[in-house]
């Protein structure tokens, strides 16, 4: 039977949402958007996240609309796997959390969302994707991405379900401190 996402059974995983490489993703600004107001929810809610960079001396960092709502202290995996798992200090920062329901959200949805989700499921994670909160260079790889992540068993569902199943009913303080941002 399925539970619903709760916020103290779920982690936020933000993969790879870097400047130079969101240039070229081609639903750049919904990802943005999504990830941004899953990062706010995080906040309200106390979820813990994970976020990565990949390469970040050559791929640059953080889109500064994203990394301003990571948090001056939260610290920021650089890898270059594509994997985050793949990577020792992400794997163990995540096994740290101690939460067995992700939330992925970030690019390329066919590569880093891709292996990360296939690691998560494979060490056991209950994996959600935010199907428009993830991007990849073109439309083509992040569909054909979404189809593969669905045949591996992870949950593919759009930013506002996955905050609304969090949130679970309106005129909650969480609710309305969400609300402007959602509205936007």
């Amino acid at each position: 039977m399925y539970q619903p996402l709760t916020s103290n059974s779920v982690a936020l995983l933000v993969i790879d949402i870097q400047e130079r490489l969101m240039s070229a993703i081609a639903n750049r600004d919904e990802v943005v958007r999504n990830a941004s107001l899953l990062l706010r929810l995080a906040g309200i809610q106390q979820i813990p996240k994970l976020v990565t960079t990949q390469y970040r001396r050559g791929i640059g960092e953080i889109v500064p609309a994203v990394d301003e709502l990571i948090g001056a202290g939260e610290p920021r995996y650089d890898k270059t796997q594509f994997s985050c798992l793949a990577n020792p200090e992400a794997g163990r920062a995540l096994a740290d959390l101690g939460r067995k329901r992700l939330i992925l959200t970030g690019v390329e949805a066919h590569i880093c969302v891709y292996q990360t989700a296939l690691a998560c499921r494979n060490d056991g994670y209950d994996v959600t994707v935010v199907a428009d909160g993830v991007g990849s260079r073109t439309a083509e790889n992040k569909a054909l991405g979404l189809e593969r992540l669905r045949e591996l068993g992870c949950e593919i569902a759009p930013a506002e379900m996955v905050i609304y199943e969090l949130l679970g009913e309106a005129g909650t303080p969480d609710f309305k401190k969400l609300l402007p941002f959602l509205k936007g």
